[in-house]
């Protein structure tokens, strides 16, 4: 027999799932192919799409409207120029709450980079303060 929500009871302050509920502020590391985003993308718009993709990428996990792209990963992402976007970034998303209080978003995220050596065997994992 299959038991509703009330008669399995509640886990805690997390979700039924055991992960933290989305509005409250969290990080993450993750790696993102951008090269399988750019695919047969002309050659002038790689750059700018490359940033859209990210914070398409980061709306998508941490679950916020408002992405903000820091300076030094804006900086990489164009390194190579409008067309030599590299083919994969490290990344680390914060989920922050707004300063403003009149503000109608609660949340929302900023998306650094991280640089390291070699993409190879890294996971998206949650980071712990």
């Amino acid at each position: 027999m299959v038991k509703s929500k009330k008669e399995r009871g509640s886990k805690g302050k997390k979700g039924p799932s055991g992960r933290k509920p989305k509005n409250e502020p969290a990080s993450y590391e993750a790696t993102i192919n951008l090269h399988k985003r750019l695919l047969s993308q002309t050659f002038k718009n790689r750059a700018r799409k490359a940033v859209k993709h990210v914070k398409v990428f980061a709306k998508k996990i941490m679950h916020t409207q408002d992405v903000r792209v820091d300076p030094k990963l804006n900086k990489f992402l164009w390194s190579g120029g409008i067309k030599g976007v590299p083919f994969r970034a490290r990344i680390r998303m914060d989920r922050k709450r707004s300063e403003d209080e009149d503000s109608k978003k609660k949340l929302y995220t900023v998306v650094s980079w991280i640089p390291v050596a070699e993409y190879k065997n890294l996971k998206t994992q949650r980071v712990d303060e």
